[in-house]
Order: C-alpha cells, then structure tokens, then sequence
C-alpha cells in the first residue's frame, strides 16, 4: 500500500519510453542502460551494475523529437531498475516535456 500510494502522488505522469541510455557517472566512466519510462521529472532505466545512490551524473538519449542530454541525480533503485530524477531546469526540460505529450501514458 505505500508504494501504491507514493505512485499516486507523484507530481507528473509517466509515459513509456523504449530507448538506449548512455549515463556519464560523476567519476568520468561512461555506463549503458535502457530507460523504460519518463516524466516531466524524471527517467527510470534498467542499469546492469549498481549506481549510487545520490550520485549526479549526465544522462544522454534518444526521444521522438531528437537527442537529449540532461543533468539528473540517482533517486531510487529497485534490484536492476533506477529512477533518476532531473536537475536544474533548462532547454532541455522544455523539449523533454514536448516529448512527453508523444509518448504512450504509464498505466
């Protein structure tokens, strides 16, 4: 039930996202995951190795209106599968968002 209930109160929908995530760690080294959903505030990916938590790092993929490359810190983690959430709003907060009315919503 509290899970349930923190899904509800998220702030903003998620929508399916199927695409290749290239995460620039704090430490220089370069990781490969695959994002399954997104939010306005957020991206949740599948990562083989372990991330840290709170650890900032450069996320770069690929949306329905182009490429996008974006500041974001380590927020959740369950098993294999990470939620990073945005930093710092910028231009590519506005293109994310315009990407996000493209997408399939999350059920």
């Amino acid at each position: 039930m509290e899970v349930q209930h923190w899904v509800e109160a998220r702030l903003c929908p998620r929508f399916k996202l199927d695409a290749n995530l290239k995460i620039h760690s704090g430490t220089g080294e370069l990781l490969s995951g695959y994002a399954v959903d997104i939010s306005e505030s957020g991206i949740s990916a599948m990562l083989p190795i372990e991330v840290s938590m709170g650890e900032v790092v450069e996320l770069d993929f690929e949306l329905p209106l182009g490429r996008v490359s974006v500041r974001a810190v380590v927020r959740e983690r369950n098993a294999f599968r990470y939620g990073f959430q945005f930093l710092q709003p910028n231009a590519a907060h506005e293109f994310i968002a315009d990407a996000c009315a493209l997408l399939p919503r999350c059920e």
